[in-house]
């Protein structure tokens, strides 16, 4: 069994090792099929260049049949045709409905192809029969795998001349991973393949900031793996900074839509959109670990229950230097500042001059900034050179992208002042692409807050997830209104939105309540605006210390 936030449900994972197992013990490596004695094809270098990898896919644990009838020879065909040159090959029977056999006919039959050959791999004789059966790449999981064994499975892979594709997702893993990497260098045996899973293989459930969180600790080539069905949703993978994406459900299901998935990912490039998830996974990830060693430390003191992590914190509305550095003081994550019109309308020689203080006011090491993209004349974490990582993130609020307050956060955002630009409109689904647009060829770190009323609200807050949102903020509907309503969201409606990982609310959060929500529903992030006001636009000092020592107790 596996924890998922406060729920216990069944580890999956385990079910399809414990089966593998059993089914290798009866059956040995080939597991019942006829397996080639030697090698038909030679090897195919495995995403020799970046791109996208289509899989052969007909059924899984969490969706069940997708493509029960699919012929792989045929299917394999439609991806080349695509523009793939990588095709992954599900090998596994119990769960995926797939065996060896598949990959000996499209190995065959497409020898130009690379082909990758996707299993729950354990024993070593299993890599050999991979290699005969035409594979030039093989997965191997970290999370199933001690590091000896890991290690030993890479090397064979090496020695077949195929590349070992290991899948990572936890920190654990990546030193695994760090260690089968250095082993292949002092070998000099060949290059290791990173993936990362945005699937927690034991509860099935996907979060795309995983791989955000994970690409920048990883010590050589990467795939985004799972969770990618858009154009938008593989966009977003290569501005990550991915080498590949592994794409299974909707190309095996919808085969007519390879080719705009293969060419989403392939015209993509790494930038400040990506650079900003990256930065936003790497803040929450360091502040579950805080709340994680506090509640090991009450534990062993005092038998404390498990208590919710601490959200990452967006105080929004701020128009004076004053409130944003005593918010940036007491901890506050990321800063909001509304360029629509309102009375907490920001002016743009205030941001900077907020920016300015901020940066002056921490002096970061020399290792603290990340690298930009290449060709960027922008800094660290979307912002200037030398710019400290825990300087608070400075977010540009829009309602309308066409508008002339908008324009000037683009402006912000192109000189490395704003990090991101948060859309509060009534049009996300048209509106982000005129967002995408307005950040050129470097982009601008953005996502949407979606005002939540009712069940239509909730069937909008799943199509952005579905076209590849990462997260939504979302708020409360109060119509005529954009934000800093002072309204809280029903219950039941934020319930019914947070079922997907990573939660961002707002909507009427202060001193009073705010601890309650992070109790009931463990948001990522919380958003306070009027909450903490004196009156619009001017924040209350006592109301804002008030509120972190709530979320901090």
């Amino acid at each position: 069994m596996t924890k998922y936030g406060r729920q216990v449900v069944p580890d999956i994972l385990d079910d399809i090792v414990r089966l593998r197992r059993a089914d290798y013990a009866r059956l040995g490596p080939s597991f019942g099929c006829d397996i080639p004695a030697h090698r038909r094809r030679p090897i195919v270098p495995f995403l020799a260049v970046p791109g996208a990898i289509l899989e052969i896919k007909r059924a899984s644990p969490s969706k069940g049949d997708i493509a029960p009838d699919l012929d792989p020879v045929s299917l394999a065909g439609r991806y080349a045709a695509a523009g793939a040159k990588q095709v992954s090959v599900l090998t596994e029977s119990n769960f995926f409905k797939g065996t060896l056999e598949d990959l000996v006919a499209v190995s065959d039959a497409h020898p130009h192809l690379s082909f990758l050959r996707k299993d729950f791999i354990l024993y070593e004789d299993e890599i050999e029969i991979a290699w005969r059966c035409g594979a030039d790449a093989v997965l191997l999981i970290a999370r199933i795998l001690d590091t000896p064994l890991l290690l030993a499975l890479a090397a064979k892979c090496r020695a077949f001349g195929m590349t070992p594709f290991i899948e990572v997702r936890e920190e654990s893993d990546v030193a695994k991973l760090a260690a089968a990497c250095k082993a292949g260098t002092a070998s000099g045996e060949g290059a290791v393949l990173a993936g990362v899973n945005s699937r927690d293989l034991a509860t099935f459930r996907i979060d795309p900031l995983v791989p955000a969180t994970l690409r920048t600790k990883l010590p050589c080539r990467a795939v985004f793996e799972s969770g990618a069905g858009t154009p938008g949703s593989c966009r977003f993978a290569r501005r990550l900074g991915f080498d590949g994406i592994l794409i299974g459900e909707a190309a095996a299901k919808s085969p007519e839509t390879a080719h705009e998935l293969v060419s989403a990912f392939a015209d993509a490039r790494p930038d400040w959109v990506g650079q900003f998830w990256r930065e936003i996974g790497r803040r929450a990830e360091l502040g579950r670990r805080t709340e994680l060693g506090r509640a090991d430390s009450a534990l062993r003191h005092d038998g404390a229950a498990q208590r919710a992590a601490r959200p990452l914190v967006k105080i929004c509305g701020l128009t004076n230097a004053e409130d944003a550095l005593l918010a940036a003081s007491l901890g506050a994550d990321l800063l909001g500042f509304v360029f629509a019109p309102s009375p907490r309308r920001a002016s743009a020689q205030a941001v900077r001059d907020i920016n300015a203080r901020l940066s002056a006011s921490t002096k970061p090491k020399p290792d603290e900034c990340a690298q930009p993209p290449a060709g960027s004349a922008h800094g660290a974490c979307c912002a200037p050179p030398g710019q400290p990582k825990n300087r608070p993130l400075l977010v540009g609020v829009i309602v309308d992208p066409d508008s002339p307050e908008a324009k000037e956060a683009f402006v912000l955002a192109a000189e490395g002042v704003l990090d991101a630009v948060q859309y509060h409109g009534e049009h996300p689904e048209t509106d982000l692409s005129k967002i995408d647009g307005a950040g050129g060829s470097f982009g601008i770190g953005r996502y949407a807050a979606v005002r939540l009323g009712g069940e239509a609200d909730l069937e909008r807050i799943e199509f952005l997830r579905a076209s590849g949102e990462p997260r939504i903020l979302l708020d409360a509907r109060v119509e005529g209104i954009a934000g800093g309503t002072g309204k809280t969201i029903p219950k039941s409606l934020v319930r019914s939105a947070s079922v997907q990982a990573g939660l961002w609310l707002a909507g009427g959060l202060n001193p009073a309540n705010v601890r309650m929500y992070i109790e009931e529903f463990e948001p990522e992030l919380i958003d306070a605006s009027s909450g903490l006001e004196s009156g619009p636009g001017k924040k209350d000092p006592a109301l804002l210390k008030s509120f972190f020592r709530e979320i901090n107790r």
